[in-house]
């Protein structure tokens, strides 16, 4: 690195102002002033001590051997460039710079009010009355390397005489008056508060004179105008209209539009939390259709449901936005009319079902705003539907059409069988017979069907399975009561309990009444039919006419023993309430109403039914335990803890039935359980 020498920047220095006239004090330029630095400055600077190098004044007071002496060579200029003093004006406050020098006028006590002259603290002693603002020395009181207090203001009491506030240095001595709040004082010398805050200023509320309606506002809605959430109905985020279910379209009431429009009125339904077979049933009534469209509603309906979780995700792939309910459900029930069935047949043609779509989208008011969108998906399927089902390949919704929690329990569950169980629950249920052993054989029956030329086989003691479903009044020997509709696995229950001629028994839940039935075509005995459901409970007397017996019909909850005349019965059938879970191909809309949360739910509710049951029951009888569900928190968890708890005897029974298809196992998933009460 070069040791040369950097140059030296120099500057102009500016040329030094001349000295001012002789009498006139020596102000510096504009900006040019030189500020105190701190310090002792060097001797003839401006702000320099005069004399001997003292300490610089605070305020430019003169010194007492210059007292009058005109400003020039022999006195130094003052401080902040003051101006000099002048004659005595009376009435007027002499400069500050001046103050110590003036004699010709006395001093001012506190009495007057008037604030003393600010002279060298340390030449004048302090006041009495008021404490001076002299200059702050270590306080002998007071630990070393604190600052001083201004003044040793412990001194001076406050005055009590005067009514006026006291001085600062004595405001902690003074409370505040009770009718008053406090003092502004004592914002800043309370003592008690830790925190130095200030205290809150009480003020006077004033109470708000009551506000009166203003007669050109609008009225005020009443209670009776709000929803269970406080709100307007037309204030909700959610709110939109009520989809019009029950519309009368002006469509033929034998063509597919008209089916199609039924049917999605009952998924709309769905949807909104009712069953299926009560939403069919109101669109039957609404709809005034006749047998051929109820079948044709039906089955529609039940596709849709079935394929729910599919249609869905192609709506929400081919759609431009979430459709409306009615627009969603008509779409829901068209597009599983375009895939073909398992045989590999189809029930329409494509053409058929989306010109018949499109026609019941525009005879209905809530989809005729949609009719042009409903077109172009249904038709865009047509052309792109292998690219779109391969876009559903990685959705376990669209794939098995369950809820994904439903999907994930079943896993759980069955983790070898857990593909056959959801794929037999998305088919549709056979139609199996039950042989009434009073009017027939299971063989004499066979031949009856065969020569109606009615395809069918022999399933099980009493069950006949038919080839083809065909329509219960079409079923030779149904209304004469010779043989009634039941699911395979239902119709273990009766022989299991084992019945007698006279005993005494209690079908508990017994809704529609196919296991009372069954019991009573196997022998004569008391039968009691217990159920919830008045209404439910009709269609078991309705079943009871049909087969030509009798029973005690009982509306009463199962958990409560108000009913109960006290006698004990025999045998107890307690098919208590559950999640249905094994019987959704039967009840497909059962995925889509349930919650996870329903399966804890429910299983309280049957400890407290089998609970309430068991004392019923008389010594060495019997009580099967039987549920619809695939659960084992409903099933054989209940069942495990209900013989624990009560020291029940466990006898054989055949525990959880799968619905996992086949010859063999083609019956509902049902659970079995059977207890004996020891004597």
């Amino acid at each position: 690195m070069s040791n040369k020498q950097r140059p030296v920047l120099k500057l102009n220095k500016p040329a030094t102002p001349p000295a001012p006239p002789k009498g006139k004090p020596a102000r510096p330029a504009a900006g040019k002033g030189t500020p105190y630095q701190g310090g002792k400055p060097k001797e003839g600077a401006a702000g320099a001590p005069r004399g001997d190098g003292a300490k610089p004044f605070r305020a430019g007071g003169g010194r007492p051997d210059q007292a009058g002496a005109p400003y020039g060579a022999d006195r130094p200029a003052p401080l902040r460039g003051e101006r000099p003093a002048r004659e005595d004006v009376p009435g007027k406050a002499p400069y500050r710079t001046e103050r110590a020098e003036r004699t010709d006028r006395p001093a001012r006590d506190g009495a007057s009010g008037n604030a003393p002259f600010r002279t060298e603290r340390s030449d004048r002693p302090a006041r009495s009355d008021a404490p001076y603002r002299t200059e702050r020395g270590p306080r002998s009181d007071d630990a070393a390397g604190k600052p001083p207090y201004r003044t040793e203001r412990t001194e001076r009491a406050p005055r009590s005489d005067d009514g006026k506030a006291p001085y600062r240095a004595e405001r902690t001595e003074r409370t505040p008056r009770s009718d008053e709040g406090p003092f502004r004082a004592e914002r800043f010398n309370r003592r008690d508060d830790a925190s130095g805050s200030a205290p809150y200023r009480a003020h006077a509320v004033k109470a708000n004179p009551p506000r009166t309606p203003d007669p050109a506002a609008a009225p005020v809605a009443r209670r009776s105008e709000f929803n269970e959430n406080g709100l307007r109905p037309s204030y909700h985020r959610d709110f939109k209209t009520a989809p019009q279910t029950s519309f009368n379209a002006d469509v033929k009431p034998d063509s597919l539009a008209f089916a199609l429009l039924g049917a999605a009125a009952a998924v709309v339904r769905v949807r909104e939390g009712m069953a299926l077979p009560q939403a069919l049933a109101i669109v039957f009534n609404d709809t005034q259709a006749t047998p051929q469209a109820r079948g044709a509603i039906q089955d529609i309906a039940y596709r849709a449901m079935r394929k729910l979780g599919w249609s869905d995700a192609l709506v929400g792939i081919m759609a431009p936005k979430a459709p409306e309910p009615m627009v969603g459900a008509l779409l829901a029930c068209a597009l599983p009319l375009m895939m073909k069935d398992a045989d590999g047949s189809e029930a329409y043609s494509q053409f058929t079902v989306v010109d018949q779509t499109v026609t019941a989208a525009g005879a209905h008011p809530d989809t005729a705003r949609a009719k042009s969108m409903m077109n172009a998906v249904l038709r865009r399927f047509q052309r792109e539907r292998k690219e779109l089902l391969e876009t559903l390949e990685g959705n376990s919704v669209a794939q098995w059409n369950y809820p994904q929690w439903w999907i994930d329990a079943v896993i759980t569950a069955y983790p070898k069988d857990w593909q056959a169980v959801l794929a037999a629950g998305n088919e549709a249920p056979p139609l199996t017979l039950r042989v009434n052993a009073r009017r027939a054989t299971v063989a004499d029956y066979l031949n009856t069907l065969e020569e109606a030329g009615i395809a069918a086989t022999q399933v099980g003691r009493y069950a006949v399975r038919l080839a083809k479903p065909v329509g219960v009044h079409q079923i030779p020997g149904f209304d004469d009561g010779v043989v009634s509709v039941q699911d395979a696995g239902a119709q273990l229950a009766a022989p299991l309990l084992d019945v007698q001629n006279g005993m005494r028994v209690l079908d508990a839940c017994a809704a529609p009444g196919g296991k009372t039935c069954h019991i009573l075509e196997l022998a004569d005995v008391d039968m009691t039919a217990l159920d919830a459901d008045a209404k439910r409970l009709e269609r078991v007397g309705e079943n009871l006419q049909r087969l030509g017996f009798s029973a005690q019909l009982q509306p009463a909850e199962a958990q409560h023993d108000s009913w109960w005349d006290g006698k004990l019965f025999d045998r107890i059938v307690a098919d208590v309430p559950c999640t249905a879970s094994g019987i959704v191909r039967r009840h497909p809309d059962i995925r889509w109403l349930r919650r996870k949360s329903d399966t804890l739910q429910l299983a309280t509710l049957s400890r407290e039914i089998l609970d309430n049951l068991w004392k019923m029951l008389a010594p060495n009888g019997k009580l099967l335990f039987v549920t619809c569900s695939l659960w084992p928190q409903e099933s054989e968890a209940q069942a495990a803890v209900f013989a624990v708890r009560h020291g029940a005897t466990r006898l054989d029974a055949p525990g959880q039935l799968l619905p996992t298809g086949g010859a063999e196992q083609n019956h509902d998933g049902l659970y079995y359980a059977l207890f004996q009460k020891d004597a």
